[in-house]
């Protein structure tokens, strides 16, 4: 059994490429996790659709204000400087471009960048909310998930099969077992774990891994 990284680890890991100063977007659910692990001396402003920018950690439980939630409906608390606005003009930055880095997590990627986030029937997300808004108004998206499904079918594919979120979008993947870049119309591999070999994790995965350059060892602290 191959041995991989847990969510908060793949989490860190993304965290590790935000540029301090970053205007920052995380998905519901999973990609909220990005937000624990900012590296010392560097500090992301994140910002959520519903209307907040530059808020911080989630309060200890039993302080929380209901009145100020993230689009996951979970409190948060604000940093000095922090801001309220409008649901509309909080998309008209989105839209506008305002924002540097979009994380998000997936069903399936594509080698192309297109992205599937969502899904339909009684298990699935019911819409596709905004984070097709995100895909297409962050200067840069990146994915963090799983590298498998919880059936071991590849996440990573030549062509999505579920209803597509963007097209073109994606620019890196962070998984369970690898960096990847996606360059060109390909999967680029640039870290994996030392515990699983390139012929191990190409199996894992539904469309060709090219290398362009040395693989770096993807370390991550434990957590």
């Amino acid at each position: 059994m191959t041995i991989k990284l847990g969510n908060a680890q793949i989490a860190w890991r993304a965290a590790q490429d935000i540029q301090d100063g970053a205007y920052v977007n995380l998905g519901i659910g999973f990609p909220e996790m990005v937000a624990k692990f900012q590296p010392k001396g560097r500090e992301a402003v994140f910002h959520t659709e519903n209307g907040v920018l530059g808020f911080g950690e989630a309060p200890a439980a039993g302080t929380e204000d209901w009145d100020l939630i993230n689009a996951g409906k979970k409190a948060i608390t604000l940093k000095p400087g922090a801001s309220f606005f409008h649901h509309a003009d909080s998309f008209a930055m989105v839209r506008g471009g305002h924002l540097d880095v979009a994380i998000l997590g997936a069903y399936q990627v594509a080698q192309n960048g297109d992205l599937a986030n969502w899904s339909v029937g009684p298990k699935g997300v019911p819409a596709v909310g905004g984070a097709m808004d995100l895909v297409h108004g962050a200067k840069r998206v990146a994915v963090i998930t799983d590298h498998v499904t919880k059936d071991g079918k590849p996440k990573l594919l030549k062509a999505c099969t579920l209803p597509l979120t963007g097209v073109a979008c994606v620019t890196r993947v962070y998984t369970s077992l690898a960096v990847i870049d996606i360059e060109g119309g390909r999967f680029v591999l640039r870290e994996k774990l030392p515990s699983i070999s390139f012929d191990d994790l190409q199996a894992l995965t539904g469309a060709p891994l090219h290398l362009d350059g040395p693989v770096a060892d993807l370390i991550v602290p434990e957590l």
